[in-house]
């Protein structure tokens, strides 16, 4: 079975081959079976191999060459595939979560006139993802890591006909070339030191070559955190993710839940051996998660387009997890990755068919009402938001972010500032969440369902509602007996977190307070959105200054506009005619003299052209008879 492992990515890559070539000339059952098929057996050959992986009483690493892809001068990376406990996760939520979101696709874009163009751009989606999680080497990681930039770009502007897409998927894909410049300038150092991009050839020459805190491991960290904050959306490249809305809901979902802003997550946490070298990096990676997870929050307070609160939601949920990382609490990371990636593909699935059902309406303000006319997207959706907002032992979310929290009090890298900010987070986090729930489907109806979403929209939803409510049990705290199987199965590869004290009554103060944060801030939140609705808004008329300054995500664009872009307009307006352009200036304007002159003999006047000719004809004549 394990030999099958080069198809879970090339079948992806086939379906949107065969999409782009003959996408048109397919009928519309057609394009799913393909698109749909590709990425489902994709997710069958990994569930396959994910069981006799993990049936197996040492776990292997399966190590697939495939063909030498560069041979210069000793360089000699190779097309080849690596799986281990780290990257079965990662292939899992990639591969079974990218199928519910294809087969929810089928029924939501089917009348769309890009149809097949849509499900192409899906399967190269999927396909550059599984490439940057299973390459053995950082020049093939790198290789998915920029397919995802180039394919965010496609899907978030695939209403290109609007101006406003086109925008929103050009500065996704220009604020992640930030990120990713910082990224290439590590690789190349790390080619340098190291004399490979072999991820498994440099975890084992860098504690050798490398001391703790030494300079050039920690240059390296900080340019690869660079290339991951850029992907995930972190401070301070996390503006383009709200504007990436603007794209198909199924887009938002593949791309918060199990594909592009994930992908920051898993460069740090495959290159965790240069970060616990370099101390300074990873302590950056937390208090950019910690702030990051604060600002997203309050924004999501203010927002009224529905998939902008759940934007700015995925922007602070991979705050925990950057914070997770920051404090090396490396497993805990990677179990809210999974649970986030169940919940939030939920919520954005739930969000599309709300929008959908609505005909496109995306302000929660002119929603309402709609759990008795949608209860399937309500329950569903409810369930997530659950989920999310981490209410107590009902919910998956709840045990994964409780492992964050307990970790960043308890872990040894972790410190108090990180754990205030981690249980804040908890209380804002339930506050929006549930904001979203009372304003969308609670108090009067104010706009009519124009469409009920079928079962291909309906299946994806309750599987992942199930996965969102029991997956976290996989994965029990101490105080809940200790049933640890999702640390126990990556703790081969990543290092256990060391804790400064086990207490567990202090994890059962700090489950019962984040217990008690989350319930109050959806008891709040019931009370300002159904029981009091006009108290929200006099706070947005007594502070509009401070309500506008989160709406539009504490001005960061503004700031940035002021900083890099009007200086750069402004020095481009100057040099625009420097002396470098004389030449090529003289050029165009020999050219165009010397066309006015032949279009000054073009009268169209016939016999002005017969007296050119007469006159031609007498001149060469009289050259003839002089020679």
């Amino acid at each position: 079975m394990n030999d099958l492992l080069w198809l879970i990515p090339a079948l992806p890559f086939l379906g949107s081959i065969i999409l782009i070539l003959a996408g048109t000339r397919l009928s519309k059952k057609s394009v799913p079976l393909i698109g749909v098929g590709s990425v489902g057996v994709s997710a069958l050959i990994t569930l396959l191999i994910g069981y006799d992986f993990i049936s197996s009483d040492t776990p292997p690493v399966i190590k697939q060459v495939l063909w030498n892809w560069i041979d210069v001068a000793g360089f000699s990376p190779s097309i080849a595939l690596h799986l281990d406990s780290l990257s079965l996760v990662f292939i899992f939520v990639i591969t079974f979560i990218g199928f519910l979101i294809h087969v929810y696709s089928s029924e939501f874009m089917v009348d769309d006139d890009g149809y097949a163009r849509f499900f192409a751009y899906l399967n190269l989606f999927v396909g550059s993802m599984l490439i940057l999680v299973l390459a053995d080497n950082l020049l093939l990681l790198y290789f998915g890591w920029e397919g995802v930039g180039l394919c965010s770009y496609l899907l978030i502007g695939f209403w290109y006909q609007e101006e406003k897409n086109g925008y929103a998927a050009r500065k996704a894909f220009i604020m992640t070339r930030v990120g990713d410049t910082a990224m290439a300038i590590g690789l190349f150092m790390i080619f340098k030191t190291f004399g490979t991009l072999n991820i498994t050839d440099i975890q084992l020459q860098a504690p050798v070559m490398w001391e703790i805190g030494a300079t050039e491991g920690t240059i390296i960290a900080f340019l690869l955190l660079g290339g991951a904050v850029g992907k995930s959306a972190q401070l301070p490249l996390q503006t383009w993710l709200p504007d990436a809305m603007a794209g198909p809901s199924p887009v938002s979902a593949l791309i918060h839940a199990a594909t592009m802003v994930t992908a920051g997550v898993y460069l740090i946490t495959r290159m965790h051996v240069v970060f616990e070298l370099a101390p300074t990096a990873q302590f950056v990676v937390g208090v950019i998660g910690s702030v990051t997870l604060l600002i997203a929050g309050f924004s999501a307070l203010t927002q009224y387009d529905l998939k902008r609160v759940l934007a700015y939601s995925t922007i602070s949920q991979l705050g925990y997890m950057f914070l997770a990382l920051g404090v090396g609490a490396w497993s805990a990371a990677i179990f809210h990755f999974m649970i986030h990636a169940f919940f939030k593909a939920l919520l954005f699935l739930a969000a599309g068919a709300v929008i959908m059902a609505l005909h496109h309406e995306h302000d929660m303000f002119k929603m309402g009402g709609l759990r008795k006319k949608l209860p399937v997207i309500y329950w569903t959706f409810l369930i997530g938001a659950a989920s999310l907002a981490a209410l107590p032992l009902i919910t998956a979310g709840f045990f994964s972010k409780d492992q964050i929290l307990w970790l960043a009090w308890a872990g040894e890298k972790g410190n108090v500032w990180f754990f205030l900010v981690a249980l804040s987070g908890a209380f804002i986090t339930a506050v929006y969440t549930f904001r979203m729930v009372f304003l969308t489907f609670f108090g009067e109806e104010k706009s009519h369902v124009t469409h009920i979403p079928g079962s291909f929209i309906n299946i994806p939803l309750i599987i992942l509602a199930i996965l969102s409510t029991l997956a976290g049990f996989i994965e029990l705290p101490h105080s809940f007996g200790h049933f640890q199987l999702f640390t126990n199965f990556l703790n081969p590869l990543l290092p256990a977190t060391t804790l400064q004290s086990e207490i567990e009554s202090t994890e059962w103060m700090i489950q019962v307070s984040a217990a008690a944060l989350s319930i109050g801030g959806t008891l709040l939140a019931y009370y300002l959105y159904v029981k009091r609705p006009s108290l929200h808004a006099q706070f947005k008329s007594a502070v509009p200054q401070l309500h506008n300054f989160l709406l539009h995500g504490w001005r960061f664009d503004s700031l940035y506009d002021w900083v890099f872009v009007k200086p750069f307009v402004y020095l481009a307006a100057i040099n625009k005619n420097d002396f470098v352009d004389w030449p090529y200036n003289a050029l165009v304007n020999v050219a165009s003299f010397i066309h006015r002159m032949f279009a000054f003999t073009q009268s169209g006047i016939l016999r002005w052209y017969l007296i050119g000719v007469v006159l031609g004809a007498i001149l060469i004549l009289t050259l003839g008879l002089m020679l």
